[in-house]
């Protein structure tokens, strides 16, 4: 029999456990992106050029490298220098400086996208830079991105099984756990494959939608 029904019933358990870890790193990992990415892309706007090419500089290495590498890095090197976290705590540092170079260029676009009369109107009123930031540049900036931010929220939740690598029992973790305990590999695989779908599919389908509602 190729399909086990209560060997599935009883793995379950399990792999949910795995999905809610999985969860749990997607949105902290996201949270870190969101912030890190525009603080980055503000320094990179930076008229102080030590500062902008710094940003700029950070942002090539961490984009050029492949996250497997980052992980392993950040799991190994901070410990040595008096760092030390949880696994979990690592991987959301991992996938949030990871993402936050590719969210910096994404809110650099929609500042940019910010029409030039806006910048005029808000020197004209005499308003005090964070006031600019807050109350105009940042308004019309973030809403006009928040589709491609969907959009990497959605990859970074397909990229957690790599926390993996570095002990974090997510969901494709627990479903080879749940596999390897039996020697049967077809259905937590499975599961894990149609939890994936079944997340990332509407997800991708809202951003759509949200898409062509900025548009």
């Amino acid at each position: 029999m190729i399909w086990d029904w209560q060997f599935t019933g009883r793995i379950l358990p399990d792999v949910l456990r795995g999905l809610l870890v999985t969860f749990e790193a997607t949105v902290l990992g996201s949270l870190v992106a969101f912030v890190l990415g525009l603080a980055l892309a503000l320094l990179r706007r930076s008229r102080l050029r030590p500062v902008s090419g710094a940003a700029w500089a950070f942002v090539e290495i961490v984009r050029s490298t492949p996250l497997l590498v980052q992980l392993y890095f950040l799991f190994n090197v901070l410990p040595g220098v008096g760092l030390r976290f949880s696994s979990l705590t690592t991987g959301v540092i991992g996938l949030g400086v990871h993402y936050a170079t590719y969210t910096a260029e994404v809110y650099r676009a929609g500042i940019e996208g910010v029409p030039r009369g806006q910048w005029d109107a808000a020197a004209a009123l005499s308003l005090p830079a964070h006031r600019v930031w807050t109350a105009v540049i940042l308004p019309q900036a973030v809403p006009r991105v928040l589709p491609a931010l969907g959009n990497y929220v959605i990859s970074m939740f397909k990229e957690t099984p790599l926390l993996l690598a570095i002990g974090v029992l997510d969901l494709v973790g627990a479903a080879q756990e749940a596999g390897s305990e039996a020697y049967r590999y077809v259905e937590p695989l499975t599961l894990a494959g149609l939890f994936f779908l079944l997340l990332s599919y509407p997800s991708s389908l809202l951003v759509r939608r949200l898409e062509r509602r900025v548009r």
